[in-house]
Parts: C-alpha cells; structure tokens; sequence
C-alpha cells in the first residue's frame, strides 16, 4: 500500500492515530523547551512545569490526586509494576488472581512469576466473556498479595464491574489493579468511586504517541519502584522522563474526558451499523462477547469456514486494517487465549476478527468496509472445498 492510498482504519484498539493537537502540544518540547525537568536552572525547571500540568490532566481524567500518578513507558509495564510491587511489599504472600482472558501483559507476567514459586488463580469467564464475581470472591486467600482484572476486554469490548470487584477485594483486604488501557475516551474512569488501589493507562489508546502510559498507585498504598535509578516520580519511577510525550498524554487525556460526550454515542452507533451490516449481509458469522456491557467501539465476529488470517489478508489488500486480536500476539499460530476461555472451538477462534473504532472513524469507512467485506468472505469460502472444511460450531452471539 502506497503513502497516498487511502486507509480504512479499523483498528483503534491496536493504536490510535495522533491527534493534530497532541502533535501540536508536544512540538516545543522536542525543539525549543528541551531541558531536562530534574535540572536545577530555570531551563529545565520550565519544563518541570510542563510536566506538572500535565500530570494534573491525566490525573483529572481518573480522578485522582496528581500526586498517585507514576509515568512509565507504557501499560505493560504499569500493569508489571502493580503486580511486582504488590508482591516485593508482601514478602510472605505469593499468590495472586486475575482473570483468563487478561491482556498478555498480565498473563506472561503471571507465568514469569509462577516459575519464580507464586501461585496464580485465572478466573474463567462464560462463553459472552463475562466474569463470576461469586467465584472471585471464593478465590481470594490469606496469602494473595494482589488481584487484578482488566477494566474491558481489547478483543471483545466486553465490561467488567470493577467497582464491585474492588469492593470484594477492600472487604478481603487485598491489592485490587486494573489494566484499564482500553477505557479512556470510552468510558468515565473514577478511581475514587471505583475504589481501585491500581490503575494502568497507554497513551497511544488515546490519540497520543507510543511509549509513554501511567500508573495509579493510591495514595498509602505501599509501592515499591519496579524501574530503580535516580530519583524521578518521587522516587517510583528512576529514568529521565519523556517530557514531551508525557505533555502530549496530558493533551489527549483532556480530549478524552470531551469524547465521552462528544464521540461515543456516534462511535456507538457506526459499530452497530457496521455489525449488523455485515450479520445479514454474511452468513455464518457470530458475535464474540456479550452484545453488552461492551465498549462502543469494539465488534469481535468469527467467520465460518474461514480464517481471520486470510480475511486480513484480503481487507489490507482493499486498504482495510482489521485485527485478529490483540496487535500483541498477531502473527500467533495458536488461537486467541481470549475466546478459548469463553469456549470458542479452536476453529471459531482463527476466524475471529476484530473491528474497533474510534473518533475518527466515518460512516464512508463503514460504508466501504460492507461493500466489500461480503464478496472477499464468498472469495475464500468459495477457494475451499467443501469436503475440506472444518465442522463449525454454534457459538454465542447476544
């Protein structure tokens, strides 16, 4: 695809594209305001400034004091932290919980610390992807040093109830962390009403750059540095900070607060057009995760006798960006660990595809997704014998 082909961007849970007012608030700190904020001349001191404001932008669009901010590289790490933290902290407690169908960033983290001799507890979900608050509560012992559950799922959109998560885990008096990287801009994010103890945000979900995300650690909650050095983020982050796209975060965190209002009842309404667009226009095709709770943006559908791969294949080809899942594992040979926990056969799992949305999405970008989806789908059954192709099994889709 050439630089001046048009882009029918469906992706945004991947990333997101850079807001021309996020570029236009992290420009000066790349040429003119440069200094490092830890400096003692007002050079660098000017940024500091920089760098506080925006601290309080993206602490306004949690609710929290400025001061619970930490700012990282990126939600991985942040969500790293939380768990590490809340186990350095613990010494004697080694065991933590969070749910299957969490992001890698959780998952691989949890079995790098079961070969280190912890014990992780992986909640099931059903087969829409929803989560038993009663079993998590039933999971939780002496000896667990933190829970964590992702705010929404990045393949399926679907919404977990944190606020009553957290409040079973402040009964147990257990670490509650969020990874709540699919979340900002989608939906009101309250860590004082939710009562979480740890949130993690990136900002490139957001209409920022890549390689600058936040975590939240509630004031009194012990915390110990995951990243060691000098003495940046009062002592909880070492590293000289990404001043300017910290500032940028801080750009896209006031947009976000805005989109709620502004965009996601329209981006709303272009995901279920473009759903139901392609379920009658295709057949064989069911829809992976409940129909709600479930972010505006976020349609997960599996194929018949098909395989995402290929589907992807023929959408680039047309200019089209789709996803087979999480941008983290694409390229995987094994079917998505997310919709094998909510019983997808390994069949139903490869033909999934994900269509997220964002503010910049277009009723002309759905439009020319549905005109030409339909005949790329008849293409590739159509290249597969019948005697050849998998039994496909029914799967939930309300």
């Amino acid at each position: 695809m050439s630089n001046t082909e048009p882009v029918y961007y469906f992706d945004s849970n991947a990333t997101t594209r850079v807001a021309p007012e996020v570029v236009a608030a992290m420009l000066p700190l790349l040429t003119e305001q440069w200094g490092n904020p830890s400096s003692a001349y007002r050079f660098g001191h000017q940024v500091g400034g920089l760098l506080e404001t925006a601290r309080e932008q993206v602490a306004a669009l949690i609710n929290a004091d400025p001061r619970e901010i930490i700012f990282t590289s990126c939600g991985t790490e942040s969500s790293n932290a939380a768990l590490q933290s809340a186990l350095t902290t613990q010494p004697g407690k080694r065991h933590i919980v969070m749910t299957a169908v969490e992001h890698s960033a959780n998952i691989k983290y949890g079995q790098l610390l079961e070969k280190r001799g912890c014990e992780v507890t992986r909640l099931p979900v059903d087969s829409l992807g929803e989560l038993d608050v009663h079993l998590l509560h039933e999971s939780i012992r002496p000896d667990t040093a933190i829970v964590s559950v992702m705010t929404a799922n990045n393949e399926t959109g679907v919404i977990f109830p944190i606020e009553e998560i957290a409040a079973i885990c402040r009964s147990k008096g257990v670490p509650f962390h969020t990874d709540a990287v699919q979340a900002p801009g989608k939906l009101k994010l309250d860590v004082r009403a939710w009562g979480v103890d740890f949130l993690s945000l990136s900002a490139h979900k957001l209409h920022a750059p890549k390689g600058i995300g936040l975590l939240y650690a509630r004031r009194g909650m012990p915390f110990q540095p995951f990243v060691v050095g000098g003495g940046q983020e009062q002592g909880r982050r070492a590293g000289t900070e990404n001043t300017a796209y910290i500032v940028a975060f801080g750009c896209a965190a006031q947009r976000a607060q805005e989109s709620l209002t502004r965009d996601v009842p329209r981006i709303r309404v272009l995901r279920d057009r473009l759903e139901a667009g392609i379920l009658s226009s295709i057949s064989g095709v069911t829809r992976n995760g409940a129909k709600e709770p479930r972010l505006a943006n976020t349609s997960n559908l599996s194929f018949a006798d098909c395989e995402a791969e290929a589907v992807l294949l023929l959408l680039d080809r047309a200019g089209i960006c789709a996803s087979s899942g999480s941008a983290c594992t694409t390229g995987s040979l094994a079917p998505s660990h997310v919709l094998t926990a909510m019983g997808r056969t390994p069949t139903q799992a490869l033909g999934a595809v994900r269509f997220s949305l964002c503010q910049y999405s277009t009723d002309a970008e759905v439009n020319y997704l549905l005109a030409k989806l339909p005949d790329l789908i008849k293409t590739l059954r159509g290249s597969i014998p019948t005697a050849q192709r998998p039994a496909v099994q029914s799967a939930a889709s309300t």
